[in-house]
């Protein structure tokens, strides 16, 4: 029988998030996961502020604007559940650098649709 590790989702909102290197990534803003018979099974972390907009569905309208006003399109990463290190809660890292992840843009994330997979905390 294997260990259960459980987090509080709700309190990894709004946590700095740093790489195996020690620079910073950003926030993790939103949480996506699917249905596994009865349990809810983490699918990947969005972090950055593309990923408040996200998680706000602000981010066809807000993103265009901040790139207006700003001349700066907000960016963000997409981390799988398993490159994101939660034995300390209060400090999760990447396992991985940076630059192994895939970034969230807005104009990737803006027209998918909303599955019953996609679970906003």
């Amino acid at each position: 029988m294997t260990k259960r590790h459980e987090v509080h989702l709700e309190l990894l909102l709004g946590k700095h998030v740093r790489d195996k290197d020690g620079l910073k990534v950003g926030r993790i803003e939103e949480v996506r996961a699917h249905e596994q018979g009865e349990e809810w099974v983490v699918k990947e972390y969005l972090i950055g502020p593309v990923a408040i907009l996200e998680r706000l569905s602000a981010l066809p309208l807000a993103g265009g604007i901040l790139g207006l006003v700003t001349g700066k399109v907000p960016s963000g990463y997409k981390v799988p559940w398993d490159k994101l290190d939660l034995s300390d809660p209060e400090h999760p890292c990447l396992t991985c650098t940076r630059g192994q992840l895939e970034p969230l843009t807005r104009g990737k994330e803006a027209g998918k649709k909303k599955g019953k997979s996609n679970v906003k905390l």
